[in-house]
C-alpha cells in the first residue's frame, strides 16, 4: 500500500471529516462573534469609557488594552456558545438513552404455560 493510498484512507475517515468542517464552521462563527462584539455591543458600551473609544484604551505605550478587552468579550461569548449547544447536545442524547427498550413479545409456549398456571389456580 502506498502512502498515498493509505493518507487517502485516513483522510476520508469519519472524524477527520467532521473535525474539519467544525474547524471551517467555528472561524465563520468566530468572524460573526467579532462583529457582534465590534459593531454592536461595545459601541452601546463606548458612552460608559471616559475616552469614548473602547479600542482606544491604552496602558502606557503600545500596550492596546481596548483591542485586548474585545478579544476577551469575543472569547467569552464563544464559550458560552459553545456551552449552551453541548448542553443541548447532551440532553439530546440523554433523552434517546432514557427510552426504555420494550421488552421482546413471549413466545406462544410461554403463553400457553400462562394460561395453564391460571386456569390451575382458578380450579
Amino acid at each position: 500500500m502506498s502512502v498515498l493510498s493509505e493518507f487517502k484512507k485516513y483522510d476520508m475517515l469519519g472524524n477527520v471529516v467532521d473535525m474539519a468542517v467544525g474547524i471551517i464552521i467555528g472561524g465563520a462563527f468566530g468572524k460573526i462573534v467579532t462583529s457582534l462584539v465590534g459593531d454592536i455591543m461595545m459601541p452601546v458600551l463606548n458612552p460608559l469609557i471616559p475616552s469614548g473609544d473602547w479600542k482606544s484604551i491604552e496602558v502606557g505605550p503600545g500596550i492596546k488594552l481596548g483591542s485586548f478587552i474585545g478579544t476577551v468579550v469575543d472569547f467569552i461569548i464563544v464559550a458560552f456558545v459553545i456551552f449552551l449547544f453541548i448542553k443541548a447536545m447532551n440532553r439530546l442524547n440523554r433523552k434517546e438513552e432514557e427510552k426504555p427498550a420494550t421488552p421482546p413479545e413471549p413466545s406462544a409456549e410461554v403463553k400457553l404455560l400462562g394460561e395453564i398456571r391460571d386456569l390451575l389456580k382458578k380450579s
